[in-house]
């Protein structure tokens, strides 16, 4: 495999399940992004949605789409996204990862959340592509999710993506949905964690140190997935940068 054949990882912000359903400069350049890739064989992705006890690796064959939401147009509950799982390589990476000391199981039953299918839809909408999904574990931190990342990062190499999806901020408690305006305090937290992860990735691990943090994300499973990313390629670029209803950071960057 040459280095022109090597994909990037990718931190995705999927914003509301409505991404699914909506044009706009986030799913243009996620549209844009999957022209652009060499196709890759497989994805394997961690979702802010899919909290567990312990590490887990879908390898459902056929995993169901699943609408985690609920109040949003009826539109929305009917889409599929019928993508295929692939079961041998979720138990190569399960067996590959326990060598090494990581705890992980399988799990043959998980399905897509929207935190795995929003965006697919945009970035390969042919459904064409496998996909391995990674749970976040709840005991995780940013140092955990960054080595567990590494530890996949020669993944890249084998033509599969590795991506992170969830979201650069997220206070679902500041949300205005009809609003143009932008949320002042996290438009400054995501310009600086960009910045420390261009200059500083300890600082970025660190990321709590920054005042106010729990306004920006007051759980912190939507930031996680990026530190996952992180570890699978360090140099940062940015693909997009929006905001979406005043508070949501709708940024997506990939790491080579």
């Amino acid at each position: 495999m040459t280095n022109a054949a090597r994909l990037p990882a990718l931190f995705i912000s999927h914003g509301a399940p409505t991404l699914a359903i909506e044009q706009s400069s986030t799913t243009s350049a996620l549209a844009r992004m999957g022209h652009n890739l060499p196709k890759p064989r497989a994805i394997v992705i961690m979702s802010a949605h899919w909290l567990s006890a312990k590490l887990e690796i879908s390898s459902n064959p056929q995993p169901k789409t699943w609408h985690d939401f609920s109040g949003f147009d009826p539109e929305l509950y009917q889409l599929q996204y019928p993508a295929s799982g692939q079961p041998e390589l979720a138990e190569s990476l399960a067996q590959q990862l326990s060598a090494r000391g990581i705890a992980c199981s399988v799990n043959p039953v998980r399905v897509c959340d929207h935190g795995v299918w929003a965006p697919l839809r945009h970035l390969y909408p042919q459904a064409d592509i496998p996909i391995v999904q990674i749970s976040l574990p709840r005991h995780y931190d940013s140092v955990a999710c960054y080595q567990l990342g590494a530890q996949l990062a020669r993944l890249r190499e084998q033509q599969i993506l590795i991506i992170g999806s969830g979201n650069i901020t997220h206070n679902l408690q500041a949300l205005r949905w009809q609003a143009d305006s932008i949320d002042k305090a996290a438009k400054d937290f995501k310009l600086w964690l960009l910045q420390q992860l261009k200059t500083d990735i300890p600082t970025a691990l660190d990321w709590q140190q920054y005042p106010d943090y729990q306004n920006i994300h007051p759980s912190d499973e939507h930031l996680l997935p990026l530190f996952f990313a992180l570890g699978a390629g360090q140099r940062v670029s940015v693909v997009h940068e929006s905001m979406a209803h005043h508070s949501l950071g709708m940024d997506i960057y990939r790491f080579d």
